[in-house]
């Protein structure tokens, strides 16, 4: 079992309503393209994705650091903090 903490990353992406902003045209049809639990998987990921759809000028894809979140250091991340 490793030691190093695991750091997620999750790919997704779909159409934006403008390419040099990061607003979906619609957020219920965008592509979850998996949970990668280092970012050099999730960098291959997301590669594959942005050359699959290179020739769709409105269709963008992102790496979201998923252990960015929350810090398991502190009583209550700032995730936890957004409902109160």
């Amino acid at each position: 079992m490793s030691t190093e903490p695991q750091r997620l990353h999750l790919v997704f992406g779909g159409e934006l309503v403008d390419p040099s902003r990061t607003e979906f045209v619609d957020p219920s049809q965008i592509h979850i393209v998996g949970m990668y639990p280092n970012y050099a998987q999730a960098f291959a990921a997301w590669k594959a994705e942005a050359q699959r759809t290179v020739d769709q000028a409105q269709t963008r894809y992102f790496i979201a650091h998923l252990h960015r979140l929350r810090d398991e250091e502190l009583a209550a991340g700032p995730t936890e903090e957004l409902g109160n």
